[in-house]
């Protein structure tokens, strides 16, 4: 087990564990800001996954949730992939067990969908799926899919509809969505415009339609960035989960960024999100636990899509 000098700090003794074990400490751009800053890369899930197959890494510290550790096992095989808190979920994922969706493929198998799963999804139903996708890249994916196949989109109902509107395809929807994003109201929303007349919204599409109207822009949180960069605005409110904000400010610094309140908070947080903590960070790269394990034709199948999307999406 790596050594560490008595006394150094919390931060220190992160670095000095990631050094021992050749890591690399991925942070999904939802995580607290003090793991962000720590962090070798900062993103979302699958461009994190790629970063960390682009280094000479042993051991993937993923600080998301855990379907994204998933996704980074799925692309990094021969990686040890470890993440601080193996209970961190998504109801994403939760809304979509993989066992329901193969039934409900076997009882419809007369249908012979085409299945696109979001990337917010368990191994087992990347597996099952034809094609992945991103909420960046999810229009393109639709657009390329077989005309002569029905849809399934899965498992986000309102990113879903979203591609609907933005394509013209019809589809059909498993009934999933984020908890944090359908937290955004019509109300709420229309109330911190009140108080920043001049703002712009900026909305993932995970919201409901009813924010997603409202938006001046609905985009993935990668594109989010590039978006406010570019703004001319100086007052952004920004309606996804607030530890995107930590990032958003850090590389427009020069803007107002407002998190998109909801009837309850003045901010909407991911509970399985902050569920990683610094400390759980230091113990996972010092014990190399909770690993992610995953069974290889399990893995070996739900590359595929993932690979597939690549293809489509070049």
């Amino acid at each position: 087990m790596p050594t560490l000098t008595a006394g150094t700090d919390l931060r220190s003794e992160i670095l000095s564990l990631k050094e021992e074990r050749n890591a690399v400490i991925l942070a999904h751009n939802y995580q607290v800001g003090e793991i962000q800053d720590l962090a070798d890369y900062v993103g979302d899930s699958l461009g994190l996954a790629y970063r960390a197959r682009e280094t000479e890494a042993d051991v993937i510290a993923f600080c998301g949730v855990h379907f994204m550790a998933e996704t980074a096992k799925i692309i990094n095989p021969d990686k040890t992939v470890v993440l601080p808190d193996r209970d961190a979920g998504c109801s994403l994922e939760q809304s979509c067990p993989g066992d329901k969706l193969e039934a409900f493929l076997r009882e419809n198998a007369e249908r012979d969908y085409y299945v696109i799963a979001y990337i917010n999804c368990s191994a087992h139903v990347k597996a099952l799926s034809d094609c992945i996708c991103t909420s960046g890249n999810a229009v393109k994916i639709v657009e390329a899919a077989p005309a002569d196949r029905p849809i399934l989109f899965v498992p986000d109902q309102n990113l879903g509809a979203w591609v609907m509107e933005q394509t013209g395809r019809k589809m059909d929807l498993w009934q999933g969505s984020c908890y944090v994003h359908v937290e955004f109201t019509r109300d709420s929303i229309a109330k911190i415009r009140e108080e920043y007349p001049d703002a712009e919204l900026i909305a993932h599409p995970e919201c409901t339609y009813a924010v997603r109207m409202l938006a001046d822009v609905v985009c993935s949180t990668e594109k989010m960035v590039h978006y406010a960069k570019s703004s001319e605005s100086g007052n952004l409110i920004v309606a996804t989960e607030e530890g995107m904000l930590h990032r958003l400010r850090k590389e427009a610094p020069d803007k107002n960024f407002i998190p998109g309140p909801t009837d309850h908070c003045a901010c909407a947080e991911c509970r399985f999100m902050k569920m990683n903590t610094l400390e759980k960070l230091r113990d996972c790269l010092r014990d190399l636990r909770p690993e992610l394990q995953m069974d290889e034709g399990v893995r070996a199948r739900a590359e595929k899509p993932i690979l597939r999307m690549l293809e489509l999406s070049a």
